[in-house]
């Protein structure tokens, strides 16, 4: 019989699917639950319409419910503890009376160029386009109508959870895709700088009301309410009174998921776009457009590398020589050409030969690239075969990547312990892996949880609120969830090493070419 009281529950809202994880006291999921949605592009912002939030998760809910049943013949009345996590950022803005003054706004949208710019040259500190200071800047600059009716602003993360507790509150790191962060509050001083600007434009209000209240991990004190209940499940079987701990963002969620909050720890996620995600002990002394700053779900500097290009152009090439194979009369299984690709790529040369891509399918901000197209190039005298191309090829998926990370390694002398991969590109053993550790001369782990995600993540979050003990978060990760996970670690090589700097040094040579490339149509 399952004992609901002990489960624990996670749903996140992705770019392009509902998850709902539901985990026991171990911490491995005992059920699950999805619903598959888009987002559309209306009025020039991409956007979800409250029909699509409101009946995506009650869908994801509803699968979960239905998955619980089935395998454990119960109904889902109540859980031990449950969190909302969602893709961070975007614009929900809202009335006194709580209505929706514009439609969301994703973190997809690059409408806040001249907000961002303004904002991080006043601040001294990187303000991305995403983040909801930007887009509401930019609205203040635009004079949107809805600007003088604005009460509070929050994330679709912030949104699910009023609407389950009535409680307003976000977790630090979503609210550190709000606004700058620092020491578990809005920095003080910047509050005051942006208000200043603000002001100009015509918008007064203390931005202190405006933004929504910050906690931390661990912290309590929301429950479901009845409304909650009826809201997340219309059919009247989940019961109010469950505890949810602090919202959180996607970067928040896949730190825990990848047990690296801790300083000196990070995690690499690859698949269309990558990002990579590092614990500080501080914030950079210097601010770089490159390098994005948020913090773990408590409260910890996390600086971010987010690359638009990764796994397509690889995958392109490998379905390519998938059909050759096929031409012959040899087709061969999808997962079988990967491990024979990338197994064969890894007897290649180090510096591949003198073979160099660029995997640019679209613009790529960390090199200045306005606009991609895949390139590749190699020298007259190197070594062409199959293994040195596809080699070039792996290697052309983490080269931005640590073009950003070397700015934090060799500009802010950070130093990095391990760094926890994700995706797909990590399944084959010793291939891609081994890259990246030799990229960012750092060892990399991949754990057996990797394909998890986020919602299993945010359900261990809602589990340390409960099952915290007084420790913190990394060490409750690293003593109660990740003691006995088996993981795989791959460690720098020498030889590998300088084979990749050798192979960074033709790419950022390259760069120029890959620039005027993207202008022809």
């Amino acid at each position: 019989m399952l004992e609901l009281k002990n489960t624990y529950l996670g749903i996140e809202l992705g770019s392009t699917r509902i998850k709902a994880v539901l985990i026991g006291d171990d911490y491995a999921p005992l059920a699950s639950g999805s619903h598959d949605w888009e987002n559309r592009l209306e009025n020039g912002f991409w956007t979800y319409s409250l029909e699509d939030i409101h009946g995506g998760v009650r869908a994801c809910f509803a699968d979960l419910a239905a998955d619980v049943h089935e395998k454990y013949g119960v109904p889902l009345t109540t859980v031990g503890a449950m969190g909302i996590s969602a893709m961070m950022h975007g614009y929900m803005v809202f009335d006194k009376q709580d209505k929706l003054l514009v439609p969301f706004r994703t973190w997809r949208n690059t409408t806040t160029k001249q907000a961002a710019e303004q904002l991080s040259a006043a601040l001294g500190f990187n303000i991305p386009q995403r983040w909801s200071i930007a887009h509401l800047y930019q609205a203040v600059l635009n004079k949107e109508p809805h600007i003088g009716e604005i009460a509070h602003i929050t994330t679709l993360a912030g949104y699910i959870n009023y609407l389950l507790t009535g409680e307003r509150a976000v977790g630090v790191g979503e609210a550190s895709g709000v606004f700058p962060v620092e020491k578990g509050a809005y920095n003080a001083d910047y509050m005051r700088t942006a208000e200043k600007m603000l002001a100009e434009q015509g918008f007064s209000l203390p931005l202190a009301e405006v933004l929504p209240p910050i906690k931390t991990a661990g912290e309590g004190g929301a429950y479901l309410t009845e409304e909650g209940a009826a809201f997340l499940d219309p059919t009247g079987t989940l019961k109010a009174g469950v505890p949810l701990c602090p919202p959180e963002g996607d970067a928040g969620t896949g730190m825990a998921a990848a047990n690296a909050v801790r300083v000196g720890t990070g995690n690499v996620s690859a698949g269309t776009s990558t990002f990579s995600m590092l614990v500080l002990d501080k914030n950079p002394a210097a601010a770089y457009p490159e390098i994005d700053m948020v913090t773990t779900p408590d409260g910890a500097p996390a600086a971010m590398v987010h690359c638009n290009n990764c796994c397509s152009e690889l995958d392109a090439w490998v379905k390519l020589f998938g059909e050759f194979a096929a031409l012959t009369g040899n087709a061969i299984d999808r997962s079988a050409l990967y491990e024979t690709l990338y197994k064969n790529a890894m007897t290649g040369d180090p510096d591949c030969g003198g073979v160099t891509s660029f995997n640019y399918l679209s613009g790529e901000p960390v090199t200045g690239a306005e606009s991609g197209r895949p390139m590749y190039f190699r020298q007259p005298d190197g070594k062409m075969d199959l293994a040195n191309f596809f080699r070039a090829q792996i290697y052309s998926a983490f080269a931005t990547l640590k073009i950003g990370m070397d700015i934090l390694f060799e500009k802010e002398q950070v130093k990095a312990q391990q760094f926890t991969g994700h995706g797909g590109i990590f399944k084959v053993k010793g291939a891609a892996q081994q890259v990246l550790a030799d990229a960012l001369d750092t060892p990399v782990s991949v754990m057996a949880t990797a394909g998890e995600g986020g919602a299993w993540g945010m359900a261990l979050l809602a589990a340390y609120m409960i099952k915290g003990g007084g420790k913190t978060l990394p060490d409750w990760l690293d003593s109660e969830v990740f003691a006995d996970i088996e993981k795989l670690t791959a460690a720098p090589e020498a030889g590998g090493k300088r084979g990749f700097d050798e192979y960074i040094r033709r790419y950022k040579a390259a760069l120029a070419a890959e620039k005027l490339l993207g202008d022809v149509k």
